[in-house]
């Protein structure tokens, strides 16, 4: 396999495992674990394994203290990102979910030019009215029956989050920071989050009642985070960041296969045309401009390092 065919498949195997999440965490919920619950302990498995990718890249765990605050607002931000997605799977079908979460590189391009005067192309002003029709076909289904305003709500704070995190890491001091650091930090901040909703909450800590369940729990953290991260990372330097990034519509297509054959969804003609039209415009809007860098760069986890400039 040569080096593109290689890099094309990793960008594949980096989607196709991000698009894993319903498919361990909803047993989760029907054995009676809550999101708070099964973000904490994906979030406690995955910092294990980002520690040892940082020691096999030789780097330490230190960052400057005055980074520390940034880190915790991106920690929370990045967590809440999580939380709004994974409870907005209580409200509909997962595959919609992942869906209507895609457009969040839309939401990262119209930031990039409110607020960073990046200019918006006539073509990602047409890409997002397609993604906005095909959002329409999605809420609204041929018997009238409206998607729940809740987990619509929930889902695209869950986008807006994760544009606003995505943009903040490229746009703030943390970018001179190795991500894989960044990445480390942000996971135990957001981790601080589960906890003390968790010790707020009447419940505790729900734990899975049956042994196999357990697998589910570490199945998320290896699949969607440290599986998915490091292929992603691979992807970028056989083939680069637009295709890898390109490549990342197949998450949400990963999540309605599931959805559809796990978990008895059901997808009508018209929730088909509103899925394609919207992978349809986000990969546009990532083929013909700068997003693709800005969504990529920060999921850059092994960044050489270069003569003369140390990384923190």
């Amino acid at each position: 396999m040569n080096a593109k065919a290689k890099g094309y498949a990793l960008g594949a195997i980096a989607a196709v495992t991000y698009g894993m999440n319903p498919l361990f965490a909803l047993p989760l919920y029907e054995d009676g674990m809550n999101p708070d619950s099964v973000l904490f302990f994906r979030y406690l498995l995955a910092i294990p394994t980002v520690c040892v990718m940082l020691k096999a890249r030789g780097r330490d765990f230190r960052v400057p203290v005055r980074e520390l605050p940034l880190l915790a607002l991106f920690g929370i931000l990045f967590s809440l990102s999580s939380l709004t997605l994974f409870q907005s799977y209580n409200y509909m079908a997962a595959g919609i979910a992942s869906t209507l979460l895609f457009v969040y590189p839309i939401i990262v391009a119209v930031i990039m030019a409110c607020f960073f005067k990046e200019r918006l192309s006539a073509l990602t002003m047409f890409c997002i009215l397609t993604a906005m029709c095909g959002i329409g076909l999605l809420y609204k289904g041929d018997d009238g029956v409206t998607l729940s305003l809740t987990g619509t709500l929930l889902v695209f704070g869950s986008a807006l989050s994760y544009a606003i995190y995505i943009v903040g890491i490229n746009q703030t001091r943390l970018k001179d920071i190795a991500t894989l650091k960044v990445t480390l930090y942000v996971l135990l901040f957001g981790l601080s989050l589960f906890a003390v909703r968790l010790l707020a909450a009447d419940e505790g800590l729900p734990l899975p009642s049956k042994w196999y369940l357990w697998g589910n729990l570490f199945a998320l953290g290896l699949f969607p985070t440290a599986i998915s991260l490091l292929c992603t990372t691979a992807a970028i330097q056989y083939i680069g960041a637009t295709p890898t990034a390109i490549l990342g519509a197949l998450e949400p297509a990963t999540a309605i296969f599931f959805g559809v054959m796990v978990f008895g969804e059901v997808l009508t003609a018209r929730d088909v045309t509103g899925v394609v039209l919207i992978i349809a415009a986000v990969g546009i809007v990532i083929a013909g401009g700068s997003v693709a860098h800005t969504l990529v760069k920060f999921r850059k986890l092994f960044p050489k390092l270069t003569r003369g400039r140390k990384h923190p």
